[in-house]
């Protein structure tokens, strides 16, 4: 593994102390490699007999093909094989072959299968030849007629077609009701209702999706891959294909972003193994940007909210319902309402969660997926009822606190919200905050501050973590965990690090390769306190290893010294309160006649104890824009985020996910939604271009705060929880909330453009379900 990660070892900040604490602000182990380009991603590994291949895409969105006509294709200079439906190598054909680690309920989608066509860009050829330009030249000669069916993608115009999801995947809860809600909203002396819209959005990290399979001269097959799993979809190709596991290697030591979109295996990954195993060469295949837009993304959703009060701002109901699409395929679903039960105070909520199945790919996980719509959804609620009482936003929020879960009357593992309120708002000055809309101004442009609380999930999954000490004093740390950008290398090593009193520079942190120890699916904000809590429990063995192998070295210092008294540092184990008497862990290996000492740790979660708490993470979200009103322009100069996350191992990388979280929050409120022709079926802005994301020009003074906190329950080794998920999670309401403050007009979907701001929309134009539209 140590070829794939090269110069990880490099000097942090805290090299020549010899001590690493957590929360200290150490640059990225990877950093050098990746700015100097000695970082290989999925599609830069070489092979001698490389082939390359190139998707054809469908051009219809329902129906079958019923002519394919690759001869021009074929007779193509350089072109080698051109795969579709009637000569592709062998696959298993029932459901279960196909499905990954993180797949929801149905039928996954099989490239290259059938004839059938369930959604519009679904790959329907794939032209391999001997260089990238020749096959994509060729992949545009490829001819096909089809029979077309009647299609359907307009969720606004379905959702009297909404139904309770027929099969769940791992993991969802669905969402469940406490007390009368409707008879306390009916009896209520406030209240509001509001409708809210989400468009489609896609997924874009900087790396495309790529797949290079390097065929062995046994047949077995090793695959650079854009995954969040290398075991995942080591588990894919063997099942699908009917390989075993043993013949199939993955590995994915650099990843260019995935948000959620390398959760599961996408369709380039089968069809490259499809190529090798056909051609019996190492093949390629890197997905096109426009060709991003082929896979999943975050569903188009539509929602309902409506809060009731008493005079004094106390809740009395909470009603929260949902609709999204997903495929026809699948039931892909997300948890968008159960924020809604988990949050406040209130004895009276009713959640509601239907989908609509329409001629499109499955939707996936995309960064915050179901919280990033359902609390944006809450949080402009709250903020409505809020100037209805005419309350401060954030004291109707600290006045319907919640001290346990009003769902199930759990008490949280850990909840500093009360921290990140304070600390968040004195930050930003939220105290001079005038509560009338349209009372700032600077210039020409209305000045407004809103807020938000965010929350997210606490997980904590299975692994398995490895760990080695060397005889020359390097410590090499293992499993099979991804890095997806998120710093994974970094904080594993700064655990690793402080455990085992150790320089950065002298511990390496293996991952990216399906060969290593379990872990889990990168996902959830889960990799710190799932393979962190790993890394520490097989350093804590190895701890315990060496201090009996140095207590037993002939005429040992430590002998006669008591296990609690000791301590590891800059590379010795010694006395605690006499620090001249140590040994160092190389001598212990020496006197041993030994070149290693290795420790494995299952990390498993105390499931027992962790069940009797809510866990999670939370996070007051404070949001200066300035909007032009002449021209419509937005502009978010100011956020501060405070965020409780339990103990942070790694201040820099985590300041930096929350930091992009919040870049992303911008996105989601101002800029990102893939538009769709119904009448084709088709997303119409797939590049980026027309795809519009937050870029330099919209990102101005983000601050990120962490509150002080040790979640015992959910992290034992750790104290910790993740941070990756939170930093987008009301971001975008925050941002609406400004918006109303500074100009009073309410919009409640995303994204706020400039039209719908010149336009004053005050309602989101949708129907009820079984309305016309």
């Amino acid at each position: 593994m140590t070829d794939l990660i090269p110069e990880l070892r490099t000097p942090s900040a805290s090299e020549g102390t010899g001590r690493v604490r957590s929360g200290m602000p150490v640059s990225r182990v990877d950093g050098r490699a990746k700015v100097t380009g000695a970082a290989k991603y999925a599609a830069e590994h070489e092979a001698e007999d490389l082939r390359y291949g190139v998707v054809v895409s469908g051009t219809v969105a329902r129906g079958r093909i019923t002519r394919i006509d690759t001869r021009a294709a074929l007779a193509t200079p350089g072109v080698v094989e051109v795969l579709t439906h009637l000569n592709r190598p062998k696959v298993r054909s029932w459901d279960l072959a196909y499905k990954d680690m993180t797949a929801p309920g149905g039928s996954p989608f099989r490239p290259l299968f059938s004839d059938r066509i369930f959604y519009s860009g679904q790959p329907v050829a794939l032209v391999i030849a001997e260089t990238f330009e020749a096959a994509r030249h060729a992949a545009q000669l490829v001819e096909l007629d089809y029979e077309e069916e009647a299609h359907e993608t307009d969720l606004l115009a379905s959702l009297d077609q909404a139904y309770k999801p027929r099969a769940l995947k791992a993991g969802f809860t669905p969402p469940s009701s406490t007390g009368d809600a409707d008879k306390a909203y009916e009896q209520a002396e406030v209240k509001i209702e509001s409708q809210f819209y989400h468009g489609v959005e896609h997924h874009n990290p900087m790396e495309m999706h790529a797949t290079t399979v390097v065929y062995g001269e046994d047949g077995h097959l090793t695959i650079y891959e854009k995954t969040q799993s290398s075991q995942n979809n080591r588990w894919y190709v063997s099942r699908a294909f009917g390989i075993k596991k043993e013949k199939v290697t993955v590995r994915n030591p650099y990843v260019g972003g995935a948000f959620g979109s390398g959760l599961r295996p996408q369709y380039q990954l089968p069809l490259a193994v499809m190529a090798a195993l056909k051609l019996k060469c190492s093949v390629r295949v890197v997905l096109t940007r426009q060709q991003m837009f082929s896979f999943g993304h975050r569903p188009e959703t539509w929602q309902k909210v409506k809060l009731a009060a008493n005079g004094d701002g106390k809740l009395q109901a909470i009603v929260h319902e949902a609709i999204h699409e997903t495929s026809r395929l699948e039931d892909y679903v997300e948890v968008v309402v159960n924020w809604s039960g988990q949050l406040y105070a209130c004895d009276n909520i009713k959640l509601g969660y239907k989908l609509v199945a329409h001629d499109r790919h499955s939707p996936i996980d995309m960064r915050a997926p179901g919280a990033a719509h359902g609390m944006h959804a809450l949080e402009v609620a709250m903020d409505e009822l809020a100037y209805k009482l005419r309350m401060d936003p954030l004291e109707l929020r600290r006045l319907n606190y919640a001290d346990r879960n009003p769902m199930d009357d759990k008490p949280y593992s850990t909840k500093e919200l009360s921290q990140c309120y304070d600390k968040g708002a004195a930050r930003f000055g939220w105290q001079a905050r005038p509560i009338e809309p349209r009372s700032m101004r600077d210039g020409e442009e209305l000045v407004g501050w809103g807020m938000a609380t965010g929350m997210w999930d606490s997980l904590v999954m299975l692994a398995r973590v490895s760990a080695v000490l060397h005889a020359d004093g390097r410590l090499v740390v293992s499993s099979a965990a991804s890095d997806i950008g998120t710093g994974t290398y970094t904080v594993m090593s700064m655990i690793a690090a402080e455990a085992l009193g150790l320089p950065m520079e002298r511990v390496t942190f293996q991952l990216g390769d399906s060969t290593l120890p379990f872990a889990p699916v990168e996902g959830g904000s889960s990799h710190v306190t799932t393979v962190g809590g790993g890394v520490h429990g097989a350093c804590d063995k190895l701890k315990k290893t060496l201090v009996k192998m140095a207590k037993g070295m002939p005429g040992s210092p430590l002998a006669k010294a008591r296990t609690q008294d000791l301590e590891f540092v800059d590379g010795t184990v010694r006395l605690r309160h006499r620090i001249e008497t140590a040994v160092q862990l190389r001598e212990v290996l020496a006197a041993a006649g030994v070149d290693r000492v290795e420790e494995k740790f299952f990390m498993k979660p105390s499931m027992l104890k962790q069940r009797k708490y809510t866990r999670a993470v939370h996070s007051a979200v404070f949001c200066e824009v300035r909007v032009n009103e002449k021209l419509g322009i937005v502009r978010v100069t100011r956020v501060v985020n405070a965020v409780a996350a339990g103990r942070i191992i790694s201040a820099k990388t985590a300041a930096s996910q929350v930091i992009g979280g919040v870049v992303w929050g911008i996105s989601q409120a101002l800029h990102e939604e893939s538009f769709t022709d119904h009448r084709f079926g088709r997303f119409m802005n797939h590049n980026y271009a027309e795809y519009h994301v937050a870029v330099n020009a919209d990102v101005h003074d983000i601050e990120v705060i962490f509150a002080d906190e040790d979640d015992r329950i959910v992290s034992e080794q750790l104290g910790a929880k993740g941070v990756g998920e939170i930093g987008i999670v009301s971001v975008a309401a925050a941002i609406s909330n400004a918006i109303f403050h500074a100009t009073g007009r309410r919009l409640r979907g995303t994204p706020i453009t400039p039209d719908k701001l010149l336009l004053g929309e005050h309602e989101i134009p949708v129907p009820e379900p079984g309305q016309a539209r």
